[in-house]
Protein backbone atom coordinates (compact mmCIF):
# COMPACT_ATOMS: atom_id res chain seq x y z
CA UNK A 1 0.00 0.00 0.00
CA UNK A 2 1.05 3.27 -0.95
CA UNK A 3 0.03 6.35 1.34
CA UNK A 4 0.36 9.88 0.94
CA UNK A 5 0.52 12.17 3.78
CA UNK A 6 -0.82 15.61 3.93
CA UNK A 7 -0.14 17.76 6.75
CA UNK A 8 -1.82 21.20 7.46
CA UNK A 9 0.04 23.34 10.03
CA UNK A 10 2.00 26.28 10.49
CA UNK A 11 4.02 24.94 13.21
CA UNK A 12 6.27 21.76 13.62
CA UNK A 13 6.54 21.96 17.26
CA UNK A 14 2.89 21.45 17.70
CA UNK A 15 0.60 18.61 18.95
CA UNK A 16 -0.48 17.94 14.83
CA UNK A 17 3.27 17.68 14.43
CA UNK A 18 3.19 15.39 17.13
CA UNK A 19 0.54 13.18 14.84
CA UNK A 20 2.48 13.55 12.03
CA UNK A 21 5.41 11.96 13.66
CA UNK A 22 2.86 8.98 15.20
CA UNK A 23 1.79 8.42 11.89
CA UNK A 24 4.86 8.38 9.90
CA UNK A 25 6.30 5.90 12.79
CA UNK A 26 3.62 3.55 12.80
CA UNK A 27 3.20 3.20 9.14
CA UNK A 28 7.23 2.78 9.05
CA UNK A 29 6.14 -0.51 11.64
CA UNK A 30 3.05 -1.14 8.99
CA UNK A 31 4.45 -4.38 6.81
CA UNK A 32 1.34 -3.59 4.56
CA UNK A 33 2.38 -0.36 3.99
CA UNK A 34 5.27 0.37 1.24
CA UNK A 35 5.85 3.81 0.63
CA UNK A 36 4.90 7.11 2.20
CA UNK A 37 4.90 10.60 0.61
CA UNK A 38 4.46 13.51 2.34
CA UNK A 39 3.03 17.16 1.49
CA UNK A 40 3.01 19.58 4.11
CA UNK A 41 1.18 22.14 2.79
CA UNK A 42 2.53 25.30 4.75
CA UNK A 43 6.07 24.11 3.90
CA UNK A 44 5.33 23.45 0.10
CA UNK A 45 3.87 27.19 0.13
CA UNK A 46 1.02 26.09 -1.66
CA UNK A 47 -1.04 28.37 -2.69
CA UNK A 48 -4.33 28.02 -1.35
CA UNK A 49 -6.33 30.91 -3.74
CA UNK A 50 -8.45 29.18 -6.34
CA UNK A 51 -8.25 31.77 -9.61
CA UNK A 52 -10.11 31.61 -12.98
CA UNK A 53 -11.42 33.93 -15.57
CA UNK A 54 -12.52 33.89 -19.04
CA UNK A 55 -8.70 32.50 -20.12
CA UNK A 56 -8.33 30.56 -16.91
CA UNK A 57 -11.70 28.04 -17.02
CA UNK A 58 -12.49 26.07 -13.88
CA UNK A 59 -13.67 22.98 -15.78
CA UNK A 60 -10.03 22.98 -16.82
CA UNK A 61 -8.72 22.71 -13.50
CA UNK A 62 -7.91 19.08 -13.82
CA UNK A 63 -5.18 20.18 -16.32
CA UNK A 64 -3.17 23.21 -14.69
CA UNK A 65 0.40 22.68 -15.44
CA UNK A 66 1.35 23.98 -11.62
CA UNK A 67 -0.97 21.06 -9.97
CA UNK A 68 0.40 17.98 -11.81
CA UNK A 69 2.80 16.79 -9.25
CA UNK A 70 -0.20 17.33 -6.53
CA UNK A 71 -2.51 15.16 -9.15
CA UNK A 72 0.67 12.66 -9.43
CA UNK A 73 0.77 12.05 -5.42
CA UNK A 74 -3.33 11.58 -5.33
CA UNK A 75 -3.07 9.02 -8.39
CA UNK A 76 -0.18 6.88 -6.88
CA UNK A 77 -1.54 7.06 -3.53
CA UNK A 78 -3.97 3.91 -1.88
CA UNK A 79 -4.57 5.86 0.89
CA UNK A 80 -4.62 9.16 1.79
CA UNK A 81 -3.81 10.69 5.42
CA UNK A 82 -4.74 14.27 6.20
CA UNK A 83 -3.80 16.05 9.07
CA UNK A 84 -5.34 19.53 10.31
CA UNK A 85 -6.64 21.36 12.63
CA UNK A 86 -10.71 22.78 12.90
CA UNK A 87 -10.49 26.41 12.96
CA UNK A 88 -14.07 27.92 13.14
CA UNK A 89 -15.78 24.34 13.11
CA UNK A 90 -14.08 23.52 9.41
CA UNK A 91 -10.48 23.06 8.10
CA UNK A 92 -8.18 25.37 7.51
CA UNK A 93 -7.80 27.77 4.37
CA UNK A 94 -4.51 26.32 3.54
CA UNK A 95 -6.44 22.31 3.16
CA UNK A 96 -9.63 24.03 1.70
CA UNK A 97 -7.61 25.58 -1.26
CA UNK A 98 -5.81 22.44 -1.41
CA UNK A 99 -9.35 20.42 -2.23
CA UNK A 100 -10.81 22.99 -4.11
CA UNK A 101 -8.18 22.98 -6.60
CA UNK A 102 -7.14 19.10 -6.80
CA UNK A 103 -10.59 17.59 -6.38
CA UNK A 104 -11.65 18.99 -9.78
CA UNK A 105 -13.86 17.97 -12.43
CA UNK A 106 -12.35 15.13 -14.49
CA UNK A 107 -9.49 14.37 -12.06
CA UNK A 108 -11.42 13.31 -9.06
CA UNK A 109 -15.22 13.21 -10.43
CA UNK A 110 -16.73 13.09 -13.97
CA UNK A 111 -20.19 14.40 -15.04
CA UNK A 112 -22.66 12.13 -16.41
CA UNK A 113 -26.29 11.84 -17.40
CA UNK A 114 -28.66 11.41 -14.48
CA UNK A 115 -28.19 12.88 -10.51
CA UNK A 116 -24.21 12.13 -9.54
CA UNK A 117 -21.49 12.43 -11.13
CA UNK A 118 -18.62 9.22 -11.77
CA UNK A 119 -16.09 9.32 -8.84
CA UNK A 120 -12.96 8.96 -10.00
CA UNK A 121 -10.82 8.04 -7.33
CA UNK A 122 -12.66 4.51 -6.41
CA UNK A 123 -10.49 2.27 -4.87
CA UNK A 124 -8.50 4.93 -2.25
CA UNK A 125 -9.38 5.74 1.69
CA UNK A 126 -8.45 8.28 3.42
CA UNK A 127 -8.21 8.96 7.30
CA UNK A 128 -8.96 12.36 8.73
CA UNK A 129 -6.88 13.18 11.82
CA UNK A 130 -8.27 16.48 13.37
CA UNK A 131 -7.21 18.49 16.95
CA UNK A 132 -9.44 20.96 18.01
CA UNK A 133 -9.69 23.39 21.13
CA UNK A 134 -12.98 22.99 21.59
CA UNK A 135 -14.36 20.16 23.29
CA UNK A 136 -14.89 16.79 21.14
CA UNK A 137 -19.04 16.70 20.97
CA UNK A 138 -18.87 20.48 20.08
CA UNK A 139 -19.00 19.90 16.50
CA UNK A 140 -21.77 17.36 16.63
CA UNK A 141 -23.83 19.24 18.84
CA UNK A 142 -23.81 22.60 17.76
CA UNK A 143 -22.49 22.64 14.10
CA UNK A 144 -24.66 19.30 13.00
CA UNK A 145 -21.70 17.27 12.62
CA UNK A 146 -20.67 20.04 9.62
CA UNK A 147 -17.02 18.65 9.28
CA UNK A 148 -17.75 15.02 8.91
CA UNK A 149 -20.49 15.87 6.17
CA UNK A 150 -18.00 18.24 4.14
CA UNK A 151 -14.94 15.99 4.23
CA UNK A 152 -17.29 12.48 3.90
CA UNK A 153 -20.50 13.17 2.33
CA UNK A 154 -19.80 16.09 0.27
CA UNK A 155 -16.31 15.41 -0.96
CA UNK A 156 -14.75 11.93 -0.33
CA UNK A 157 -18.25 9.79 -1.43
CA UNK A 158 -18.72 12.68 -4.28
CA UNK A 159 -15.03 11.40 -6.26
CA UNK A 160 -15.77 7.88 -5.48
CA UNK A 161 -14.04 7.75 -1.83
CA UNK A 162 -15.74 5.20 0.16
CA UNK A 163 -13.81 4.14 3.19
CA UNK A 164 -13.46 7.18 5.61
CA UNK A 165 -11.90 7.12 9.33
CA UNK A 166 -11.76 10.12 11.11
CA UNK A 167 -9.97 10.44 14.09
CA UNK A 168 -11.62 13.92 15.82
CA UNK A 169 -9.73 15.07 19.14
CA UNK A 170 -11.00 18.11 21.31
CA UNK A 171 -9.76 19.85 24.05
CA UNK A 172 -6.30 19.47 22.44
CA UNK A 173 -5.25 23.12 24.42
CA UNK A 174 -6.15 21.43 27.80
CA UNK A 175 -3.82 19.83 30.25
CA UNK A 176 -6.65 17.43 31.09
CA UNK A 177 -6.86 16.31 27.03
CA UNK A 178 -5.33 12.99 27.17
CA UNK A 179 -3.12 14.30 24.77
CA UNK A 180 -0.56 11.20 24.85
CA UNK A 181 -3.58 8.91 24.45
CA UNK A 182 -4.65 10.27 21.79
CA UNK A 183 -1.30 10.36 20.05
CA UNK A 184 -0.66 6.39 20.85
CA UNK A 185 -4.34 5.46 19.62
CA UNK A 186 -3.61 7.27 16.17
CA UNK A 187 0.15 5.07 16.54
CA UNK A 188 -1.49 1.66 17.62
CA UNK A 189 -4.16 2.24 14.61
CA UNK A 190 -1.21 3.26 11.66
CA UNK A 191 0.62 0.18 13.12
CA UNK A 192 -2.48 -2.02 12.05
CA UNK A 193 -4.26 -0.17 9.38
CA UNK A 194 -4.74 -2.22 6.00
CA UNK A 195 -6.66 -0.77 2.88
Amino acid sequence: MKMLIVYTYPNHTSLNDAFLQKVKLGSSENPSIEEVQILDLYEEDFNPVLVFHKEKRRRDMYKEPSLEKYRQQIKWADKIVFIYPIWWGRPPAMLLGYIDQLFAANFAYRDKKGLFPEGLLKGKSVICISTMKGPTFYPLLWLNNSHKVLMKRALFSFVGIKKVKFFEFGNMENKQGNQHKKLEKVYRYMRKVAT
